[in-house]
């Protein structure tokens, strides 16, 4: 690590802790368990899942570097879920997504990977540059933000499939 990484470099190690715990969360979550609709608003593990790595892919490919989100490019038609999760309210297209966890597994896979070897062209300079997210609903904010949000989005919606796997017996957090 070179002097002008060591904010990229707690950035990294923390993307890749909540990647890890969200995969060991996700330990034992079979295909039905994965579409099962709880009672109330919750949505299901899977299209959690989905909502998780997506907004991944979208920040670190679309909104940090203008480039196409793997799920529209490399991945397109191999993600493992039949239609991307709309911006705002999600309840409906929960209700009704499908997903195939190995495949949508694999598009994980390669959303974290394609988020490492962009922190690691990075220097801590690179996280002031500024951002507007007003049509995100965060007004303008700096690239530290982003990678902030997606390790809050990351832990949050971890905790919630947590909570689903223990609502049906299981062990929520690895351990």
């Amino acid at each position: 690590m070179s002097n002008n990484q060591h904010s990229i470099s707690i950035f990294r190690d923390q993307l890749q802790f909540a990647q890890n715990w969200l995969e060991g969360t996700l330990q034992g979550v079979t295909q039905e368990l994965a579409h099962w609709q709880p009672n109330g608003k919750a949505h299901p593990i899977g299209s959690q899942v989905v909502h998780v790595i997506t907004t991944q892919d979208f920040f670190i490919h679309q909104l940090l570097q203008g480039k196409t989100p793997l799920m529209a490019g490399d991945f397109a038609e191999k993600t493992g879920f039949n239609m991307p999760p709309p911006q705002g309210n999600r309840d409906e297209w929960a209700a009704h997504v499908q997903i195939n966890m190995d495949t949508l597994k694999q598009y994980a896979q390669a959303v974290y990977d394609a988020t490492d070897t962009y922190l690691s062209t990075l220097s801590d300079s690179d996280l002031d540059r500024k951002l507007d997210l007003t049509n995100l609903g965060f007004g303008v904010q700096n690239v530290a933000f982003v990678f902030n949000l997606l390790i809050l989005n990351l832990y949050c919606h971890t905790g919630e499939i947590s909570c689903l796997k223990g609502l049906q017996g299981l062990q929520g957090y690895p351990g």
